[in-house]
């Protein structure tokens, strides 16, 4: 799965996810940092690549609607320690197939998670 870390995850992440067989690319590798969370998205859907966030903005479903995007993971650790969110993260990604999620909204925390589907269209 092609995957796109925003500015507030560590690059720390972006080896582990690699081997758990991803396609990862993060905001620094392409001079994101610093841009708007809608620039970030923007970037992330033109490359077709599912973007993992601590930041809640992106779980705004009237900013970012399912099925407008590849799929958005906000992910809410229970603390800011990069530990508990690498933790977090790696348990995330590696119990559960992303490519299920692909458009959702997703906010994950380590004792659930929230899903926003895409809208099927009517029949």
């Amino acid at each position: 799965m092609k995957l796109k870390l925003d500015e507030s995850l560590t690059h720390r992440l972006q080896q582990p996810l690699r081997e758990l067989g991803h396609d990862v690319s993060t905001a620094a590798d392409e001079k994101l940092l610093g841009k708007t969370d809608s620039e970030i998205a923007e970037a992330a859907r033109r490359e077709s690549r599912m973007l993992l966030a601590l930041d809640l903005g992106f779980a705004d479903v009237r900013a970012y609607p399912p099925g407008s995007h590849p799929g958005i993971v906000v992910f809410r650790p229970p603390s800011p320690s990069l530990r508990s969110i690498i933790r977090l993260v790696k348990s995330f990604v590696s119990q559960g197939s992303l490519a299920a999620l692909e458009g959702c909204v997703v906010v994950a925390e380590p004792q659930r998670t929230r899903v926003r589907w895409p809208k099927s269209p009517k029949s």
